[in-house]
């Protein structure tokens, strides 16, 4: 053991070597990194392509007087196909139905999913591990697979050829996964926040109105855009529910540009498709628009 007042000999102290001088131009990784860079790019064209090459047919057929079902630039682009399909019974009385159908089912979704939302995230209770797996159970089950029984209510219940009943049947099928999402949302709001508005004196549904959801309004924009787009789309459950061709959607009354013996208005169709979907894109940029700056709280909780 050596004494308090040895020093350490100076050849034995461990040099470190050097590091070796980096060879300028060798990179080893960079041959496959280009490769793989080159096969994405190359992977996303192609996915662009097949995305564009409809959207490309219905914009210049709808410009289109002799469209057809393949994809060409007009001889003489015209707007008569818009001018034959803007009418009241054959578009506008067909997009307010669907405005009416899935605007309503959004809205109930929306808020029947808040409330549920709620005490699932905030209380711990025995069963809401195997409420959930319930829910998410009902959201798998194929729309399909219960119309039969649900036409059968429909009828005892004086629901059919309703679209407050559709609206009912819609917002009951998309609730499994809107509660499921909002429950998500929900989860990442602190709860001081709320327990401070209690102390304040706020009840719990008073917190819920003014603490909660002004917090998680992306998410309800999210499940709001999620339901209104899917009963945008729907065309089977307002086709079983709807008889009267007035009370029809769009999405059912697409099908009259389909004629009989395989003829086909592709000019028309092609303008009324546009018009289809212009307002899930206005509504899409309104949304996200007024919910861009909500979480304006984010930095209220001290961390």
């Amino acid at each position: 053991m050596a004494g308090a007042g040895a020093t350490t000999r100076p050849d034995a102290v461990l040099a470190v070597p050097p590091p070796a001088p980096a060879r300028p131009g060798l990179h080893v990784t960079a041959p496959h990194r280009r490769g793989a860079s080159v096969a994405a790019n190359l992977a996303l064209l192609l996915v662009g392509i097949v995305f564009l090459v409809p959207l490309a047919w219905i914009v210049l057929a709808s410009v289109d007087p002799d469209a057809t079902v393949s994809v060409s630039l007009p001889g003489t682009p015209t707007l008569e196909n818009f001018r034959d399909v803007l009418t009241y019974d054959l578009t506008l009385l067909p997009l307010w139905n669907s405005l009416v159908v899935s605007g309503g089912a959004a809205l109930v979704t929306v808020v029947v999913a808040t409330l549920a939302a709620y005490p699932l995230s905030r209380y711990r209770m025995r069963f809401n591990r195997s409420f959930l797996y319930a829910i998410l159970f009902g959201s798998c089950l194929p729309i399909t697979a219960i119309m039969v029984p649900v036409y059968a209510l429909f009828v005892a219940l004086g629901l059919l050829d309703s679209l407050t009943g559709t609206v009912l049947f819609l917002a009951a099928t998309s609730l499994p996964m809107a509660v499921w999402m909002l429950k998500n949302f929900m989860d990442s709001v602190p709860v001081s926040l709320e327990e401070a508005a209690w102390v304040d004196g706020a009840s719990a549904m008073t917190a819920l109105r003014r603490i909660v959801v002004p917090l998680m309004r992306p998410g309800i924009a999210v499940v709001f855009i999620f339901v209104f787009t899917q009963a945008w789309g729907n065309f089977f459950v307002p086709f079983v529910l709807l008889l009267d061709p007035a009370r029809q959607p769009a999405a059912v009354s697409i099908y009259t540009f389909f004629g009989t013996n395989g003829a086909v208005a592709y000019g028309q169709l092609a303008a009324f498709s546009l018009l289809y979907a212009t307002p899930v894109l206005v509504l899409y940029l309104v949304v996200q628009r007024l919910a861009g700056g909500s979480f304006a709280l984010a930095g209220s909780v001290k961390g």
